[in-house]
């Protein structure tokens, strides 16, 4: 609830007035018109009923002048209503799934790290339309680009390594991504593609892959994962069971800044799990959906409640001064 005229609020001061000339009227009273040694069986003459009368007119009058003042103060009811509107745009998630991706330079692991942050990139989008592709030495399509973000967080959860062939397809990951994007009506078309390798397998090499994104409009943004020199990889030992071997890190990131580059994306490195959150946190910042605000404002006039009381209550007043409780001789 809002006020109007809140400086109406200032009439509250007629109050002590009223009550101070109660007083004043009270005390005048009390001076002896005629001396009695035993007033005690006056008490109940008729007519002593009004002066107790006078503290119901006072009462009345405090109420009246209470309820007016907030009356001319305007109370509202405000109602805000806020419609939003959002022109989302179309993104497809591309991630490397090989079998590199088991190594712990990112924690638990890059393929694991990956998934992980995906996952907080979707709950931080607005309206738009996000679809995965995943590749190793080929590519398949996980989930098309939807709005159902429970779908596809849970698809994206439930993906494992070892379902594809080993390899390291980017060109073929790309090129799906582009096909699913290429007839979608979004404003903005974008593609995050995380791997840790080189392109070595698939029909299409990542260039011609980001040529086909450029004829269409779609931005590319690459991300390499991985340390730089070497990382520890889990390998299973048939007689002491799991073991770590160093591998080398084999990022092409020269491929990979060209692909972002032809298409007006940009390149990253992520060498830990909290540099590849800040990733994706950066690129959210700069694919934002456009989110439109229509705020339509409602109000109630609530004076009418108080009015009317208070002119009762000011009226009553009025005729209990006057005439039912009036106390002076005539």
């Amino acid at each position: 609830m809002i006020w109007k005229n809140p400086e109406w609020f200032w009439a509250l001061l007629i109050i002590p007035v009223i009550i101070a000339i109660f007083w004043w009227r009270q005390r005048s009273h009390r001076q002896p018109v005629l001396t009695y040694s035993d007033v005690s069986d006056l008490k109940g003459i008729a007519g002593n009923w009004r002066r107790y009368g006078n503290w119901f007119v006072l009462i009345l009058q405090i109420l009246g002048v209470g309820l007016v003042t907030v009356a001319l103060a305007r109370p509202q009811l405000q109602n805000v209503r806020v419609q939003r509107s959002a022109e989302g745009i179309d993104i497809m998630l591309v991630l490397d799934m090989s079998t590199s991706m088991k190594a712990e330079d990112l924690k638990p692991n890059r393929f694991l790290a990956a998934k992980n942050v995906a996952t907080d990139f979707i709950n931080k989008r607005i309206s738009d339309r996000i679809g995965l592709v995943v590749f190793a030495r080929k590519s398949f399509t996980v989930v098309p680009p939807t709005l159902d973000y429970s779908l596809l967080k849970r698809q994206l959860r439930d993906v494992k390594m070892g379902i594809i062939e080993d390899g390291t397809a980017i060109g073929m990951g790309i090129a799906t991504a582009v096909n699913r994007l290429k007839d979608m009506k979004g404003k903005s078309k974008v593609i995050i593609m995380l791997t840790d390798g080189e392109n070595n397998a698939g029909e299409i090499d990542p260039v011609t892959a980001a040529d086909l994104a450029k004829a269409y409009g779609i931005k590319i943004y690459t991300i390499g994962v991985g340390t730089h020199g070497v990382a520890p990889y889990p390998v299973m030992d048939p007689i002491f069971g799991k073991r770590y071997q160093n591998i080398k890190v084999d990022v092409d990131e020269t491929m990979l800044k060209k692909v972002a580059g032809m298409t007006g994306g940009e390149y990253f490195r992520a060498t830990s799990t909290d540099s590849l959150e800040q990733i994706y946190n950066r690129i959210n910042k700069m694919e934002k959906t456009k989110v439109d605000e229509q705020i339509f404002t409602d109000y109630k006039d609530l004076y009418p409640n108080y009015l009317l009381p208070g002119i009762l209550a000011l009226a009553f007043a009025f005729i209990g001064d006057k005439w039912i409780f009036r106390t002076e001789l005539a």
